[in-house]
């Protein structure tokens, strides 16, 4: 009865849904997990944190609001066409890529997609997207820290009044505030899924995914990591160098975001070791309950994805808020003491 009531779980349709949709975007799974956590569960930890000048926990709620915001506003523009680019790929892989770099990639595999190098390779595109936007997601938030203070926290109503009347007597205020979202046009969408092609038919990009192809559990965690340390490092000049925040809230905004990266990457990698280990087992039933579903490469993906992302996500969203917004606050005061 167990077993069976197991079985139904774990071939239930709606989960292997979710996980092939997860395997296909995991960028954008990311993005929509940092905006649900940066919008409820950090603000409440940050406001909750005992002994903090206000003002300080104030910027951190809003850094956690705009980080959300512009990361899954920059996702939905950029990274989920190139995901769809790559899906196109995996249906059609003979219409995008030269006949060598499948074979390159198969390496021995049944089909492509089944292909642990090619998911290498296939993941890097997608999960880079991130990467390679980390920069500008930093500038943006900085920029839209300071909006975010004087229309959630300021309480002077003249500035409020005097902005909402710059905005309506502003043309290209209301050009841009009644714009319409441009989808991707199928022209756009198919130069896209050319250009991937391209950049897995490189032969530096198939030599790195076969040589590492047995990383591909883990290519996720890494490139997360790698966005997370490039993130907080643009963060931290920009707010060093921005003119809107308050030139004493700086330091402890800087220190908050430092000690929250440091301390989410060492316990993250720790306990995805750990989750990883124990979850061997499972993954090994999962695939001997779904072992003829055609898909079950992806499920497998999907989980991979799926488990670093929950662990860096609560590790740095529920976790470290009270813990990094305290200490930052303290390691700012004893500098300035001292100094």
């Amino acid at each position: 009865m167990r077993i069976q009531s197991v079985s139904r779980i774990l071939n239930n349709k709606t989960l292997l849904k979710g996980l092939e949709k997860i395997s296909e975007h995991g960028t954008s799974f990311a993005a929509g997990t940092s905006l649900l956590m940066s919008m409820t569960v950090r603000p409440f930890a940050i406001l909750s944190t005992p002994d903090v000048e206000k003002e300080n926990k104030q910027y951190a709620v809003a850094n956690s609001l705009c980080s959300g915001l512009i990361k899954f506003g920059m996702v939905e523009a950029v990274a989920l066409p190139i995901e769809n680019a790559v899906k196109k790929i995996d249906k059609n892989p003979e219409k995008y890529l030269k006949k060598e770099t499948i074979n390159t990639f198969k390496n021995g595999a049944d089909n492509l997609i089944k292909s642990k190098s090619y998911k290498l390779a296939s993941q890097m595109i997608k999960l880079g997207t991130g990467f390679f936007m980390a920069i500008p997601k930093s500038v943006l938030t900085i920029a839209l820290i300071p909006v975010i203070m004087d229309n959630i926290f300021n309480n002077n109503k003249k500035k409020k009044v005097e902005e909402t009347l710059r905005v309506k007597n502003n043309p290209d205020n209301i050009q841009i505030i009644n714009s319409k979202k441009i989808p991707f046009s199928g022209a756009v969408q198919e130069g896209l899924s050319k250009g991937a092609g391209k950049i897995l038919d490189n032969k530096y990009l198939q030599k790195f995914a076969v040589k590492n192809a047995d990383k591909e559990k883990d290519i996720a965690k890494h490139i997360t990591a790698a966005t997370d340390i490039l993130l907080t490092s643009a963060f931290a000049w920009r707010t060093e160098k921005s003119d809107k925040i308050k030139e004493n809230r700086k330091k402890a905004l800087i220190y908050n975001n430092v000690i929250s990266t440091a301390i989410t990457l060492f316990g993250g990698y720790g306990i995805d070791s750990v989750m990883k280990n124990k979850t061997g087992n499972f993954i090994k039933t999962f695939s001997e309950i779904n072992k003829h579903d055609p898909k079950l490469h992806k499920y497998i993906e999907g989980i991979n994805i799926l488990r670093p992302a929950l662990i860096f996500a609560g590790i740095y969203y529920g976790i470290l808020p009270i813990f990094s917004t305290y200490i930052s606050e303290k390691i700012d005061k004893y500098i300035e003491k001292h100094t």
